[in-house]
């Protein structure tokens, strides 16, 4: 294996032991649990939230359909009342009680306000006001060759207005204003100087001037709301037509809903369900009512919230927005010009069934997580200390227990390992035997404490002269050896006399104020890249250099042999 393979492997090695440290691994393991719980929670919120977004439209749509009933009861007469008129207007029928209103109108007409009354008790009056009036409107005309096909037939549909407006599934109120300065209304007023204001007010109407071929290009239904109070009546919405036959423009036929009735049908839409709001916008975004009791007031969007709930309208006929704590469902309805609202707010989407569905799942989730922790903290722990008693463990199985250098066992398997990695980076290998001197004596005069904190002394000494990979250990019961890759035979001779110097100077306090002093003796071999690299040579060899060096009067390094000695490999 090249010596850059076997490099990059131990390292990658190293790496993978470094991460794959108990505590990491409990702690990425329990991560794991609690984001993969979390997720399923979150999940679980998620599907909860659509289910709370369908059942919220669900009954916006109950409540919007209801509304659309009611509309659509005054839209369907609205148009069933243009298509009489139309009728009437093209074949009036021949009575001679609509005759003699022909004469009554060309008798009344100048005078500034009047009244044609047939059968009061069958169909409603006709309130117009003078010539001079109509010529002074830019909207108003008289010059009709059908004028009188008009007037009838707005009698012919007062009657049936009258008959309609007195069902209660009906609008109470419904009108026709003519541009030939008169109209019809199902609730009629005595006629007085009032009347001139009154058909004047009508004509300012915005539900009245917005009938024009201009401004209703299609001539179709189209709706207004208005706030203001007129002639003491609520604020209302209109639902209006024209009535066009020949390509002329006569008037305008139009239905009032009272904000009451509207209110009343959006406060019954909440009695059976949970707590929340109501809302009717016109076309324009403006509230028109709510469901909301009188005194309390209703909820109100910022700007930024309006103008968001605007671009959402434009896009969707329904939806749903979240701003904050408040939810907002919409619905654009079909027979009104405008959208229904649902408003809920956090606190009363709690109350409900979603609301309990929630706290439960919050609470299983916090009690999973804590749960979770418990055991984080509980295994974590013992795994420390089964990581710690392991790292102990190991430790005493590779330390000498007295001079915490490696053990023979630990050392020569380092060694060998260290010895390959050299001669595949071809690199030098030194080795250092050191034999303490007369270290018998100490034992037998001393005692073997003394002997003890001698090889302590001595170990402590030689791990001070060593560095980086280098490896120092007790292989026997006063001999050391030391490895040094990387080292040259002349760099491991300097090294083994520093440590010879360092023994012989220290003195060492063996017991109460008496010292000692010791000295060693060393044996020094190496391999250089055409060498042999075996370990157990190479100790053999600084093995029987330290025996020279003792035999040459011991404190003292030998690193040559007097006979070289050919390697056996």
């Amino acid at each position: 294996m090249p010596p850059s393979t076997a490099a990059t492997g131990s390292s990658r090695l190293s790496r993978i032991r470094t991460y794959l440290v108990p505590a990491r691994v409990v702690n990425l393991c329990f991560l794991i649990v609690l984001v993969s719980s979390t997720l399923l929670t979150w999940r679980e919120v998620v599907v909860l939230e659509d289910a709370y977004v369908a059942s919220q439209q669900n009954t916006l749509d109950k409540v919007s359909s209801a509304l659309d009933r009611q509309m659509e009861i005054g839209v369907n007469a609205l148009l069933f009342f243009r298509n009489a008129m139309r009728a009437a207007v093209e074949t009036p029928l021949a009575f001679e009680v609509l005759e003699n209103v022909q004469t009554e109108f060309a008798q009344q007409r100048k005078q500034p306000f009047w009244r044609i009354s047939v059968e009061q008790r069958r169909t409603l009056p006709i309130t117009g006001v003078s010539d001079d009036f109509v010529a002074r409107h830019p909207l108003l005309s008289r010059d009709n060759p059908r004028l009188q096909n008009e007037m009838t037939a707005a009698l012919e549909v007062g009657y049936i207005m009258r008959l309609a407006t007195s069902i209660p599934a009906m609008p109470r109120h419904a009108w026709y204003v003519s541009r030939a300065g008169f109209f019809l209304s199902s609730q009629p007023a005595d006629v007085s100087t009032e009347s001139v204001t009154r058909y004047e007010s009508l004509l300012s109407q915005s539900w009245f001037s917005g009938q024009s071929f201009h401004d209703n290009r299609f001539r179709g239904v189209r709706w207004f709301t208005s706030r203001q109070h007129t002639a003491g009546q609520e604020p209302i919405v209109t639902v209006s037509v024209p009535l066009d036959y020949g390509q002329y423009w006569y008037g305008v036929l139009a239905i009032d809903y009272a904000f009451s009735s509207v209110k009343t049908l959006l406060a019954e839409a909440l009695r059976d369900e949970e707590q929340g709001e109501y809302q009717l916008y016109n076309s324009e975004l403006e509230q028109v009512v709510t469901s909301l009791p009188a005194g309390v007031q209703p909820h109100a969007f910022t700007q930024a919230q309006r103008q968001t709930l605007m671009q959402a309208v434009a896009q969707s006929n329904s939806g749903s927005l979240r701003f904050g704590t408040t939810f907002v469902v919409w619905q654009k309805l079909d027979r009104f010009d405008g959208l229904l609202l649902r408003i809920h707010t956090l606190r009363e989407g709690l109350q409900g069934d979603f609301g309990t569905i929630s706290i439960v799942l919050a609470l299983l989730w916090l009690l999973f997580t804590a749960m979770v922790l418990s055991s984080w903290v509980v295994i974590r722990r013992m795994v420390s200390n089964m990581y710690a008693m392991q790292h102990s463990l190991q430790w005493q199985a590779w330390h000498d227990p007295l001079t915490r250098l490696l053990n023979r066992g630990a050392l020569f398997e380092r060694a060998k390992a260290l010895a390959e990695l050299c001669q595949q980076q071809h690199r030098p290998f030194s080795v250092i035997q050191l034999d303490l001197d007369h270290f018998k004596n100490v034992n037998d005069r001393h005692g073997h404490q003394a002997g003890d904190l001698v090889l302590t002394q001595a170990a402590r000494l030689i791990g001070g002269c060593i560095q980086g990979e280098d490896l120092a250990g007790r292989v026997g019961g006063e001999e050391f050896c030391i490895v040094l890759p990387g080292s040259t035979l002349l760099q491991a001779q300097r090294v083994a006399e520093r440590i010879r110097e360092r023994i012989s100077r220290k003195e060492i306090l063996v017991q109460n104020s008496q010292t000692i002093r010791i000295s060693a003796s060393l044996g020094v071999s190496s391999a250089e890249p055409s060498e042999s690299y075996l370990f157990e040579y190479l100790q053999m060899v600084a093995d029987k250099r330290l025996y020279l060096a003792k035999w040459g009067g011991r404190n003292r390094v030998c690193a040559v042999d007097p006979i070289q000695d050919a390697p056996n490999t």
